[in-house]
């Protein structure tokens, strides 16, 4: 009987050791398996909520374009309070001037601005056409490609023309509005890109 004892013994600590060993080895074999279900950093960078600080834009000027979220370029305009006097009266060239598509804007930005604050607008800066940048071209004056031009963006590639809400003009290539991003104030004059409460 003494005999047994210690083997016993034995085989108990052998069989724990080698069940110790065979767990460690399963972990570092699986955290790289793990590890490749996380996005790489570039993936999370192409993504993630971008801080722009506009606190030396003054009124009638744009911020753009940034090349800054998810590859898209982003329009910060700072509209005149006679831009924005404007834009909830013209709207009979407009395709859509109530901002109906829910696809094109949050629900903070369905309003004649189309943003949170009616002197910030926030855009993606690519025409709804084919992805061309439009070009911005604020003032009230006439333009080579329209005498009766009253301030927006104007893509040269094929002739869309947005107002200063990137409201698209009827019976234009674009089909639709330029899109507004979810976006937020993190302070009076730091906009978050990518973050909102509807994206948080």
């Amino acid at each position: 009987m003494s005999g047994e004892e210690p083997n016993k013994k034995r085989r108990y600590f052998l069989v724990g050791a080698t069940s110790a060993v065979g767990a460690v080895g399963v972990g570092f074999a699986a955290t790289p398996f793990v590890k490749s279900w996380n996005p790489s950093a570039k993936a999370k960078a192409a993504g993630a909520p971008v801080r722009i600080d506009i606190s030396k834009l003054n009124p009638g000027e744009i911020l753009g374009p940034i090349p800054a979220w998810r590859g898209q370029p982003v329009f910060i305009v700072y509209r005149t309070q006679a831009s924005i006097d404007k834009l909830s009266k013209d709207s009979v060239l407009l395709a859509d001037p109530s901002s109906q598509s829910e696809e094109q804007q949050p629900r903070y930005a369905r309003n004649p601005w189309r943003s949170r604050r009616p002197e910030i607008g926030v855009y993606l800066g690519l025409c709804t056409h084919l992805g061309c940048s439009p070009k911005f071209h604020g003032k009230v004056q006439a333009e080579s490609f329209d005498p009766n031009w009253q301030g927006g963006f104007f893509c040269p590639c094929h002739g869309s023309k947005f107002d200063l809400a990137g409201r698209v003009e009827k019976n234009m290539p674009a089909p639709e509005n330029l899109k507004v991003p979810p976006y937020s104030f993190e302070t009076e004059n730091i906009i978050v890109v990518g973050l909102d409460e509807e994206t948080s």
